[in-house]
């Protein structure tokens, strides 16, 4: 249970984090299951639209789409018709400006739906999440070697169950005209430009989801709620910049952790649909800052 906690909380600072500089974006992720015919998929559309209050300080309202595609197709002790097609929407709502030369702040809050959607929507399929982030951006001053950005922040989110904040710390370091660096939590990479638009990098990342079961299922006798994937994930990704603002990814690799359960209204776990290390696949056009 501790573990999920605190991967749940590292999926909403990788969600913020993303939610702060893309202004669009549609992706798509494949993760096949190991010995196996089931697989997930996900489609995935944001978009963000900033409106400028006065200089350095604007007000950023926005949307995310999941769809995601259970295909179950193993035998299980149970009827998996209720959770083949998971559903979330956000609301992204963010308010950004500059407190002096070097830092800017970010306060953010987004209201979700996660669920089935087999049935009437209730109180149990909303869930909250919200941060505030320290950004101190020198990747633009010409007057540094090795140019940086630090971002510092506390989020928030219902889904974890805990009552109180969680940090995150994310360092980027410009080493040359060709390597950089990111590291912190919950994301680190090591980049390589070939030119200006291509660029190759290995990493270590955190995916996932956190949905309600609108039909409960009993399973073993014991009645499911909640469905969640966690997982990290180590590969390559590339990208190419067909302008300043657009570029297009791919990032693919090997999970060095997946936990695909369903969980009961306590968030314990009462079923394993798959915890076995496979191939993860993501790709997409983003729209950036």
């Amino acid at each position: 249970m501790k573990k999920f906690l605190v991967l749940i909380l590292m999926f909403v600072c990788v969600s913020a984090n993303a939610q702060l500089t893309d202004l669009a974006r549609l992706e798509y992720s494949f993760i096949p299951k190991n010995k196996s015919e089931d697989q997930y998929t996900r489609i995935r559309a944001l978009v963000n639209y900033p409106i400028k209050i006065k200089e350095d300080s604007y007000f950023v309202i926005g949307s995310e789409y999941n769809r995601i595609y259970l295909n179950l197709n193993d035998k299980y002790p149970f009827d998996t018709s209720a959770i083949e097609t998971i559903t979330i929407i956000d609301l992204n709502l963010a308010y950004t400006y500059k407190m002096n030369e070097y830092w800017r702040v970010a306060y953010s809050i987004t209201p979700r739906l996660a669920s089935t959607l087999n049935k009437k929507i209730t109180n149990k399929d909303f869930f909250v999440n919200g941060g505030v982030f320290f950004i101190k951006d020198r990747t633009k001053a010409k007057e540094l070697e090795k140019p940086y950005r630090l971002i510092l922040g506390l989020t928030y989110n219902t889904t974890a169950g805990i009552p109180f904040p969680l940090p995150l710390i994310s360092y980027f370091r410009q080493m040359t005209e060709k390597w950089s660096y990111t590291v912190g939590v919950p994301k680190m990479n090591l980049k390589y430009a070939f030119s200006p638009e291509k660029s190759l990098q290995s990493f270590v990342g955190l995916d996932g989801y956190f949905a309600h079961l609108q039909k409960p299922t009993m399973v073993n006798g014991n009645q499911v709620d909640n469905i969640s994937l966690s997982l990290v994930v180590a590969g390559l990704g590339y990208e190419y910049q067909f302008t300043k603002h657009l570029v297009w990814f791919a990032y693919s690799g090997y999970t060095l952790r997946l936990n695909n359960v369903l969980r009961n209204a306590d968030r314990d776990n009462v079923f394993t649909l798959d915890n076995l290390n496979t191939f993860y696949l993501r790709t997409g056009i983003k729209f950036r800052l």
